[in-house]
């Protein structure tokens, strides 16, 4: 459950960009919504494994403050998910960008599964597993979010960023708490 938590919270930035894509190009194809969804979900991912094999290689001087490490990570990025939903600019329509461009919007909306994957390493567990979870909420996720964005407009791009927070914040405070007391939850 926390990895789907997880997954969800993680997509919220593709997903925003979603509904911004499928708000303003109200004609795209379902080709075009699946590379969109693909490349996001792909970034999301990969992103995340990256960062779990760079936490690897700092976990032996960090383990006995891991837990305060990854709520740490967690709770920033869902604060900053939320503020950034206030502050957010318009999102431009990606698809007549080039495929260059894509990539890097892939790659900026995935920037926080880099953090989470480094607050992974901490706690162990099937990082594959994991990724491809990840991944493949964040395609199912963003082709939902590109069929909302042509019906409901740009207004759920905000409301996809905050609920990301909220889900970040959450599973920080579920680890630290665990940590702390011992719990297994």
């Amino acid at each position: 459950m926390e990895l789907l938590l997880l997954a969800i919270a993680l997509s919220m930035d593709s997903a925003a960009l979603s509904i911004a894509n499928g708000a303003r190009c109200v004609n795209l194809t379902l080709f075009k919504i699946s590379k969109i969804a693909f490349i996001y979900g792909f970034f999301q991912a990969f992103m995340l494994l990256i960062g779990y094999f760079l936490g690897l290689e700092f976990i032996k001087y960090v383990e006995f403050i891991d837990h305060y490490i990854a709520f740490l990570i967690l709770v920033i990025l869902g604060v900053k998910m939320i503020k950034d939903s206030k502050n957010q600019d318009t999102l431009e329509c990606s698809i007549d960008l080039s495929f260059k461009l894509l990539i890097i919007g892939a790659i900026a909306t995935s920037i926080d599964a880099l953090a989470v994957g480094v607050a992974l390493s901490f706690e162990g567990g099937s990082i594959v597993f994991s990724s491809a979870i990840v991944g493949l909420v964040c395609f199912i996720i963003c082709i939902g979010a590109v069929y909302i964005g042509r019906y409901l407009g740009e207004t759920l791009e905000k409301k996809a960023l905050i609920l990301g927070g909220i889900l970040l914040i959450a599973i920080g405070f579920k680890i630290l708490i665990s940590h702390l007391f011992d719990l297994n939850i």
